[in-house]
């Protein structure tokens, strides 16, 4: 990750991770995702029932491809867990068929409600 102090952009990012304990950084937003892995993503964050904030890249260039550079990985969606980088829709979506998703949140301590 990068300096976040130096770029306003990854300030915001870091901040953002930081506040929440689950954050998506998508294309569009949780109710309306504006692209397939974005709106994937979403759903099985909705199926674990896990608490998430997201952020919508497409309403900031600067967000864009900031939120790339702060974690050097080339797409979007990114998840984010007690301030921890997970991975993009393909990461989330095979940890989510192996288990694996809902053991990170438990140990992370992510209450998660009902599905």
């Amino acid at each position: 990750m990068t300096d976040a102090s130096a770029d306003p952009v990854h300030a915001f990012i870091a901040k953002t991770v930081g506040d929440h304990d689950v954050v998506l950084f998508m294309k569009g937003t949780p109710d309306a995702p504006r692209c397939g892995f974005s709106a994937q993503a979403v759903q099985i964050l909705d199926h674990v029932g896990a608490p998430f904030v997201g952020v919508d890249v497409l309403q900031d260039d600067a967000l864009r491809e900031g939120v790339k550079v702060f974690t050097d990985w080339p797409t979007i969606p990114q998840l984010y867990v007690k301030g921890e980088f997970v991975g993009g829709s393909d990461i989330v979506r095979e940890m989510f068929q192996a288990g694996e998703l809902t053991a990170l949140l438990n140990d992370k301590g992510v209450p998660l409600g009902e599905a």
